[in-house]
C-alpha cells in the first residue's frame, strides 16, 4: 500500500499509517472509483461509482475508504485530521455539484452517511439520513421546498436516528413519545401530523435527548458530520455485525467504508415516495420485478413495517387491494423498469436496487447483488445461462454451496408468524416442529404413539440414536458443530439446533426454561437447523422438492470437478439418500452406530462384561450375523460403489449405562449383581476417553473384536455378490499412530477375510487402510503406508488431537476466538488450513513417497465445507466423504474448486 504520511499515535503507540488515497468522490461528471473496487470502496461505494458512470441519476458523494475502519481503530476511535480535511474537500465538491451548501441556513444541503463493506451485510450497520439540520437550517429547508411538513418531518426522522446511533440512546424513548401524541390526536399514521404536530415533537425530543444522555442534541452540522462517521465506523464491530460476519465468514480484518451522499427526499409529498425492489423475484428466482415502495416517506419506513408497503407491479398489488406504483405513477415506474434491465444486464446478476422519487424525479440510491434463497439462486443461474448472460462455468461459481441446503431439507415459511426462544448453533439444516421429550426412550415410545417430537438434552451420547432417530429434530444446550448430536444428526439429515446455551434443561422436572419461558414435556417448539433458532409453538413448513434447475446444475458440477465425492452412512437408508444426492460410494460406515440397536446393544454389553475370552467370543459369535446383515443391506444399497468401513473406534464405556437407575435397570433384565456391572462401569471410565483405549487400541487388547468384524464383512461381501450386487469393500482401521499397530491389524484383517474366502471358495477383492486422525500419523504417514492401501484423513479427531480442543466443550468458548479474529473460524466447521491442513498435505506427501497409488480421501465434517473442500482439492485427494444432505454442497464446491484452480493457472 502506498504510504501518504504519518497521523499521530495508535492507542498501542504506534504510528497511525494512511493510504496515499482515501476519499473517493462519485458524481454524474467525474467518478473516482468502480465497480472493481470493492475491497477498497465497500460494495455500495464502489457501486454508486459504478452507476455514476453509467449516465444513471444517483445523488453525488464520496466514500472514505474500508481501510480507514482500521486506522479508526488503531487511533482509539478517532477520525485523523487529515481524513476530516479530505472529507470537507469532498463535500464541497458535492456543494457545487447540487448548488446547496452544508450548514447553510437559506438552503441547506443534507447528507445520508452509510455504512458499506466488501460484503453485502444487510441492516448490520448503521445509517444516518438527513445530516445537516438543526434550529435554523429547518427553517431555511422549509422556504426552499416550500413544505413545512416535510422540513419538519426530516427534522423529527434525524433526531430519532442521530440520537439512536450516534448518541446511544434507546430509540424507544422517542418512539413512544411519539406515539404518545398519536394517540392524543387520534392519528393511526406518521403522516397525519400536521407542521405544529412536527414542530412540538422536535422540541420534546430535543429536551428528552438531554435528559437521557446528559448532552445537547448538536447543532453544528460539522459535529454533526464527524458523529455520523465515527458511529457508522463503530457499528463494524457492534455484536449483531460480529454475529453476522462470523455466520457468513468475512473477516473483521475488511472493515467497512463510510459513504456520504447528498439527500433526496421521499417524504416531500403524494408525488414522492422511496422503495426497495428486485430484478426477480428473490424467493422464488422467477423474472419477475419485485419489490415495495411508499408514497410521502423514508427509506427505513419500508424495513420499518411502521406503514404497510405497496407492490410494484399492478398484478401484485391487486391481490392484497393495494395501489401499485405501475397506477401511481407510471411515467417513473417504467423510467424505474428500463433502470432494472440496464443494471442487471450491466451486473449479469440480480439486482437488489433503493431507490427515491422526489417531487416526480427518479434517482437511484443503491444497487448490489440482491440475497436470495437457494431455490432463487439455482433457478436464476439456469435461467441467465439460457438468457446467455453467464456461461455455465460462471453459473458454479456464483451459486453458494450451503445455500443448497434449504432445497434438502423442510424449511419454515419466511412469511410465518414467529416467537423467537434463543438461537444456538445450526447444526443440521431443516426445519423441525414437535413436542419436547427429555429422554430418547421417550422419543422412541412417542414415535411409536403416532407422536412428533423435539428431543431435548443437554447433550447427547451414542446412547440416544434411536430417540434421535425417532425425534422430529434435536437441541441440546451444549456442544458444538461437531457434536455427537450435529454429526449424528446431519448424517441422517435430521434438523439439529446445539449448544444452545441459554437453555437451562431440567430433566429431573421435565422441563426447560429460556428468556422466562418455562416449557416442560409435551409443549411445542420449532427449529430452525439452518439459522440455529428455536421458536415457540409450530412454525409452518414448506417441504423440500428438487427440480430440473438442480439437476442441471448438479450436472454441471459434475462435468467440472476432479475430486470425488463419498458419503458418511451407517445404514442402507442413509446410504440410499445419499446416491440419490449423487455419491459415488461410502466414505465412512460407522459400525459402532449398529451397536446400538435395540436387538443387540445388550448382546454388546455381555461381551464387554465377559469375564474370560471364550464368553466374549461368545457373545461376538451371536453379534456376527446382525453386522453380516448390517453391512450386506449396505453393499446392496450401494451396489458398483465403494465402501469403506471403519472397524469399531468408540472406548467400550460408551456402551454401558452410567445412571445407578440404568445400571439396575440392565443388572435386573440381565441377571448380573449390580456391584459387578457398577465395577465394570468403573474400571472402564477413563480421564479422557477421547485419547484413550479406543480405536486400533481396543483391537490390540480383544482382537477377536476386530476379528468378528472382518469375518462379517467377508460373509457380507459373499452373500451381496449371490443377491447381483457388485461390491468393491474398503476395511479402514481407526486411531493409529505406529506402522506397527497397522501391520498387526492388517495380518489380523487378512487372516479372517482368507479364512472366509476359503470357507466359501470365493475370491474377492479388498484394500485395507487407516485413518489419519493423530498428528503422529501424519508425520510417520510415509512409514505408515507401508501397511496401507489408503488413507482417510479423520479431521474431526485431527483437529482436537493437534489444537488439543474437545470439541464437545469447546464451543463455550470458540465462538470468543473467532469474534475477537484470534481463529477465522471455527475449526471444528471449518479446516484450519494453517496447522491442520499443514498435516494432511504433510500426510499426502509422505504417502505418496512410499506408495504413489495410495487412495486417499477425507472422512471428517470438513468433507462438507466448501472452504475445507477447495482445501482437499488443492492438496490432491482423491475424494471427499460428507454426510448424506451435504453431497449436493460438496459436490457443487469441488466444481467451484476445479474452476478456481484452472482460472489461477491460465
Amino acid at each position: 500500500m502506498e504510504v501518504r504520511k504519518e497521523s499521530g499515535l495508535s492507542k498501542s503507540g504506534t504510528k497511525v499509517v494512511l493510504p496515499k488515497k482515501f476519499v473517493y468522490f462519485f458524481s454524474a461528471n467525474q467518478t473516482d472509483g468502480n465497480a472493481g473496487m470493492k475491497a477498497v470502496l465497500g460494495g455500495k461505494g464502489a457501486n454508486l461509482a459504478e452507476m455514476s458512470s453509467l449516465g444513471l441519476r444517483v445523488p453525488p458523494g464520496f466514500t472514505i475508504s474500508t481501510e480507514i475502519c482500521q486506522v479508526f481503530y488503531d487511533a482509539g476511535e478517532r477520525l485523523p485530521d487529515e481524513v476530516k480535511v479530505a472529507a470537507r474537500e469532498a463535500l464541497a465538491r458535492v456543494e457545487k455539484e447540487i448548488g446547496k451548501k452544508f450548514g447553510d441556513n437559506k438552503n441547506p444541503l443534507l447528507v445520508s452517511v452509510r455504512s458499506g463493506a466488501r460484503a453485502s451485510m444487510p441492516g448490520m450497520m448503521d445509517t444516518i439520513l438527513n445530516l445537516g439540520l438543526n434550529d435554523e437550517a429547518v427553517e431555511g429547508l422549509t422556504k426552499a421546498s416550500g413544505n413545512p411538513r416535510f422540513a419538519w418531518d426530516s427534522y423529527r426522522r434525524f433526531l430519532q436516528m442521530y440520537s439512536d446511533v450516534v448518541m446511544g440512546m434507546n430509540s424507544t424513548y422517542l418512539e413512544v413519545t411519539m406515539e404518545d401524541l398519536k394517540d392524543s390526536k387520534g392519528y393511526k399514521n406518521d403522516t397525519e401530523m400536521q407542521v405544529d404536530d412536527l414542530k412540538l415533537l422536535v422540541t420534546k425530543f430535543k429536551k428528552q435527548i438531554l435528559e437521557t444522555t446528559g448532552q445537547a442534541f448538536p447543532m453544528d452540522p460539522v459535529e454533526q458530520l464527524w458523529g455520523a462517521v465515527s458511529a457508522v465506523f463503530r457499528s463494524w464491530n457492534t455484536a449483531r455485525a460480529k454475529t453476522y460476519r462470523e455466520i457468513h465468514a468475512i473477516p473483521s480484518s475488511w472493515g467497512t467504508a463510510v459513504n456520504v451522499q447528498s439527500m433526496v427526499f421521499g417524504n416531500m409529498g403524494d408525488d414522492s415516495a422511496t422503495g426497495v425492489a428486485f430484478t426477480r423475484n428473490p424467493s422464488t428466482g422467477e423474472k419477475l420485478y419485485f419489490g415495495e415502495f411508499l408514497i410521502n416517506a423514508q427509506g427505513e419506513d419500508v424495513v420499518a413495517g411502521i406503514r404497510t408497503p405497496q407492490p410494484l407491479r399492478k398484478a401484485e398489488a391487486q391481490k392484497k387491494g393495494l395501489l401499485s406504483l405501475e397506477e401511481a405513477m407510471p411515467v417513473v415506474y417504467t423510467e424505474l423498469t428500463k433502470v432494472f434491465d440496464k443494471l442487471e444486464h450491466h451486473y449479469r446478476d440480480m439486482q437488489d436496487i433503493e431507490f427515491t422519487i422526489e417531487r416526480g424525479k427518479l434517482w437511484i440510491l443503491q444497487t448490489r447483488n440482491g440475497k436470495r434463497t437457494g431455490r432463487a439462486a439455482v433457478r436464476t443461474a439456469c435461467e441467465m445461462m439460457d438468457e446467455k448472460l453467464i456461461d455455465g462455468k460462471e453459473a458454479l461459481l456464483r451459486l453458494d454451496p450451503k445455500s443448497l441446503d434449504q432445497l434438502l431439507h423442510p424449511t419454515l415459511d419466511p412469511h410465518a408468524d414467529k416467537t423467537l426462544l434463543t438461537k444456538g448453533l445450526p447444526a443440521s439444516p431443516g426445519g423441525a416442529v414437535g413436542q419436547i421429550v427429555f429422554s430418547s426412550e421417550d422419543a422412541v415410545k412417542a414415535q411409536a404413539g403416532g407422536k412428533k417430537v423435539i428431543l431435548v438434552r443437554v447433550e447427547t451420547s451414542p446412547e440416544d440414536i434411536e430417540g434421535m432417530v425417532s425425534a422430529q429434530g434435536i437441541l441440546t444446550s451444549r456442544g458444538g458443530m461437531t457434536s455427537h448430536a450435529a454429526v449424528v444428526a446431519r448424517g441422517m439429515g435430521k434438523c439439529c439446533v446445539a449448544g444452545a446455551g441459554e437453555i437451562d434443561v431440567d430433566y429431573r422436572r421435565k422441563e426447560m426454561r429460556v428468556q422466562g419461558y418455562v416449557l416442560r414435556e409435551w409443549d411445542q417448539i420449532t427449529l430452525d437447523g439452518s439459522t440455529g433458532e428455536v421458536f415457540l409453538g409450530e412454525v409452518k413448513m414448506l417441504p423440500p422438492t428438487l427440480d430440473h434447475n438442480f439437476e442441471r446444475i448438479m450436472k454441471l458440477a459434475d462435468e467440472q470437478r476432479r475430486l470425488g465425492v463419498r458419503t458418511n452412512a451407517d445404514t442402507p437408508a442413509d446410504a440410499a439418500v445419499a446416491r440419490r444426492f449423487g455419491a459415488e460410494g461410502i466414505g465412512l460406515c460407522r459400525t459402532e452406530h449398529m451397536f446400538f440397536g435395540a436387538d443387540r446393544i445388550d448382546v454388546v454389553r455381555e461381551m464387554i462384561m465377559a469375564d474370560s475370552r471364550q464368553e466374549r467370543l461368545a457373545a461376538l459369535e451371536r453379534l456376527l450375523p446382525m453386522q453380516r446383515e448390517d453391512f450386506k443391506g449396505i453393499f446392496i444399497a450401494m451396489s458398483g460403489l465403494p465402501v469403506t468401513i471403519r472397524l469399531l473406534d468408540p472406548p467400550l464405556h460408551e456402551f454401558l449405562p452410567h445412571s445407578e437407575e440404568e445400571i439396575g435397570a440392565l443388572a435386573k433384565r440381565l441377571g448380573w449383581e449390580v456391584e459387578k456391572l457398577r465395577s465394570k462401569v468403573r474400571n472402564l471410565s477413563e480421564m479422557n476417553p477421547m485419547l484413550g483405549h479406543r480405536g486400533c487400541r481396543l483391537a490390540i487388547s480383544y482382537p477377536e473384536i476386530y476379528e468378528m468384524q472382518a469375518r462379517a464383512i467377508a460373509l457380507a461381501v459373499v452373500d451381496a455378490k449371490k443377491a447381483g450386487s457388485q461390491v468393491l469393500p474398503e476395511i479402514m482401521i481407526p486411531l493409529v499412530a505406529t506402522q506397527a499397530e497397522l501391520a498387526v491389524l492388517r495380518r489380523l484383517v487378512e487372516q479372517a477375510v482368507a479364512e472366509v474366502q476359503r470357507e466359501t471358495s470365493q475370491e474377492f477383492p479388498y484394500l485395507i487402510g487407516t485413518m489419519i486422525e493423530v498428528p503422529r500419523a501424519a508425520v510417520t504417514a510415509d512409514e505408515i503406508a507401508q501397511s496401507a492401501d489408503f488413507f482417510s484423513f479423520g479431521t474431526n479427531d485431527l483437529t482436537q488431537t493437534t489444537l488439543g480442543l474437545s470439541r464437545d466443550d469447546s464451543g463455550k468458548f470458540l465462538a470468543t476466538y473467532v469474534s475477537e479474529g484470534l481463529l477465522p473460524a471455527d475449526p471444528f466447521a471449518s479446516l484450519d488450513i494453517g496447522g491442520v491442513g499443514k498435516l494432511v498435505q504433510k500426510g499426502v506427501e509422505l504417502g505418496r513417497q512410499t506408495r504413489p497409488d495410495i487412495k486417499l480421501g477425507i472422512c471428517g465434517e470438513h468433507g462438507g465445507d466448501p472452504a475445507s473442500i477447495e482445501f482437499f482439492h488443492n492438496v490432491g485427494l482423491h475424494y471427499v466423504s460428507c454426510s448424506p444432505y451435504r453431497v449436493p454442497i460438496a459436490r457443487l464446491s469441488a466444481a467451484q474448486a476445479a474452476l478456481k484452480q484452472r482460472k489461477v493457472e491460465h
